[in-house]
């Protein structure tokens, strides 16, 4: 049976909540989602967890609440899924794209400092693959000068820098898609500090609701059901578990594969909790074949990948020519978009799995 490149795993306590969500009726936002709501800023460490129907949606109501509208601009990253960027112009805001780390992936920090202008209302960090970007030097942008940190967490919930954790600074947004480390087939979550976000929040996602029919603002159906949140508060509880497995599995991926010519295998900087949704090799030019050639030959061997991400954000139509994204050169997404393959990681993964990963690597470029 081939190896998937991941794995949803459903456990006796996720089927246990979602028998005790049908029992009761009520499959609307409620009880369980509230649960859920408790829970996840307690493992998160933030003053708030706002659930919302998806982590495109938290994104989108994170900058809202962060007063992100037209005529502003949110510096960000090429390197990322499109829900960044779509987030960021369905507010009518432009998207300044500045280059990434080659080594982490991530947004430098550094050039989103350089890019910080009188325009810019908000930074979007994208913690790719499970990594932590540069929150020390976000932190410091934020507090110099009142700029808003809206974290992209989509990949990296329980991830951290030194005594950082994702999420806390400002504003964090998180997924529950199905394939996240905490997966609840649709879903997501906006973590935060200011009172006055989580309200803000609140009202947004329920139509504009303050209290029934009280509406005051312009507002969304971002709900999540009950079932979702059953599922998501079963994983929530296996979340440290699982994590340590997938840390173990990419540790055991680094010592097999890390000595192969033209490969290069993920590092994690001093200080850096890595969660590994994603382990991320880059196959070069001085590689035996081409990442594509890779590809083919490794799910042959079934092996299952991914390449996340084919492309940079501004190959694509929508982007292109669009006179809200702005980017002046990223050369350094360029390669990664043209190098980068991810491996299966997931905690469902045998030591025979990994054996099997690391022998077909080798078999292909060794």
């Amino acid at each position: 049976m081939p190896i998937a490149i991941s794995q949803v795993q459903i456990g006796v306590e996720e089927r246990a909540l979602i028998e005790e969500a049908l029992s009761s009726g009520h499959l609307a936002q409620g009880r369980l989602v509230a649960m859920f709501e408790s829970q996840f800023a307690a493992v998160s460490g933030a003053p708030f967890a706002v659930a919302t129907s998806s982590g495109t949606s938290a994104l989108q109501l994170a900058l809202e609440v962060a007063g992100v509208g037209p005529g502003d601009e949110v510096i960000t990253t090429p390197f990322t899924f499109v829900a960044t960027i779509n987030a960021i112009l369905s507010r009518g805001a432009t998207a300044r794209l500045v280059d990434i780390d080659p080594t982490t992936f991530n947004l430098r920090a550094d050039l989103a400092n350089d890019a910080v202008n009188t325009k810019t209302k908000a930074i979007v960090p994208v913690h790719l693959y499970g990594l932590p970007a540069d929150m020390a030097t976000m932190k410091g942008i934020h507090e110099r000068t009142g700029v808003r940190i809206v974290e992209d967490a989509a990949q990296a919930h329980l991830s951290s820098q030194g005594d950082y954790q994702v999420g806390t600074l400002d504003l964090g947004c998180f997924s529950l898609y199905a394939t996240k480390n905490v997966a609840a087939g649709e879903g997501g979550v906006v973590t935060g500090a200011r009172p006055e976000d989580e309200e803000r929040l609140r009202i947004l996602r329920n139509q504009g609701m303050k209290g029934r029919y009280e509406y005051v603002a312009l507002g969304y159906n971002y709900r999540l059901n009950e079932l979702a949140a059953a599922i998501a508060l079963g994983q929530l509880k296996r979340l440290t578990e699982n994590m340590a497995l997938r840390q173990r599995n990419a540790l055991f991926l680094t010592e097999a594969l890390q000595d192969i010519p033209g490969l290069i295998t993920p590092t994690t900087p001093p200080g850096f909790r890595h969660v590994w949704h994603q382990y991320t090799i880059r196959v070069t030019p001085d590689a035996r074949q081409s990442r594509d050639s890779l590809v083919t030959a490794l799910t042959a061997a079934g092996v299952g990948t991914g390449v996340y991400y084919p492309h940079v954000l501004t190959d694509y139509p929508p982007f292109a020519q669009n006179p809200l994204v702005k980017t002046e050169g990223i050369p350094e997404a360029r390669r990664a978009a043209e190098e980068v393959l991810s491996l299966p990681v997931h905690a469902g993964l045998t030591e025979g799995d990994l054996t099997t990963i690391a022998d077909a690597v080798h078999d292909q470029l060794a």
